[in-house]
């Protein structure tokens, strides 16, 4: 799976938001300016290219993408992706006041989840969790979608071709449960099969914003931070399934 997700959303109490994003408005250019002036403070703001939810729900570093329409507002950033959900600052959660406040984060390289709840300014559910770091955080009932998974009806095959398998640290996949989740939270899924009634994700229009922190390290900063580290990798090896199952490694002459 390439899944990633960094979102939250607000939507009216008496109104779920998928209901509210099935017939998004477009949105408002004041409106949502002052949305991100307001959950940045203190970041430099500037106008950036706009998206779309399907798109851009996990942008690049130092980006924003937004909307605010009535009875919803909905903000991707990369932010979001707290290993403790319920960590979120609290400006954040005080503006949900009245309001339902919904945060899912989720990153295929890593196989985590993360996804949280408050109502009315309070917290309702937190969970946080990946193979490699276990269950990070767990607060709250857990909602009637989750149970399957937590009651073993969602557990990770072992590959029968791998040898000397530990099983799955967790009783199912993080990144099942989160496609599940999103569905749920925000009515669509980045990676999982379409259903009738899902939210067209893709029709769901944002306005972009740079969002830059002064005290931090530049774009151009963080550019060559990453090149760094990808040549300290070397180059990618590659490994393909034989026709008996096992794994040999291949060269990039041997994919065409």
């Amino acid at each position: 799976m390439g899944a990633k997700t960094g979102v939250i959303a607000y939507s009216s109490a008496d109104t779920p938001l998928p209901r509210l994003l099935r017939t998004p408005a477009r949105p408002g250019e004041a409106a949502t300016r002052a949305l991100i002036e307001r959950s940045f403070p203190g970041r430099h703001i500037s106008p950036a290219g706009p998206g779309n939810l399907s798109d851009d729900i996990r942008p690049p570093d130092d980006l924003a993408y937004a909307t605010s329409f009535p009875g919803a507002e909905v903000i991707c950033c990369s932010a979001f992706m707290l290993d403790h959900p319920s960590q979120l600052p609290a400006h954040l959660v005080e503006a949900s006041r009245g309001r339902r406040l919904v945060l899912h984060a989720m990153h295929s390289v890593v196989d985590w989840l993360a996804f949280a709840v408050w109502e009315d300014g309070r917290l309702a559910r937190s969970l946080s969790l990946s193979p490699g770091s276990g269950i990070i955080e767990n607060l709250g009932d857990p909602y009637p979608f989750e149970l399957p998974y937590w009651n073993g009806d969602h557990p990770v095959p072992l590959m029968p071709e791998w040898e000397d398998q530990d099983p799955y640290p967790l009783p199912f996949h993080p990144l099942e449960l989160g496609e599940d989740a999103l569905r749920e939270l925000l009515g669509f899924t980045v990676e999982g099969s379409i259903e009738p009634g899902d939210v067209d994700a893709e029709a769901v229009e944002l306005l972009g914003f740079s969002v830059v922190d002064p005290d931090g390290p530049t774009p151009e900063e963080r550019r060559a931070e990453y090149e760094a580290i990808v040549a300290r990798m070397g180059e990618p090896r590659i490994f393909r399934y034989q026709p008996d199952g096992s794994l040999r490694e291949v060269g990039l002459d041997d994919l065409g």
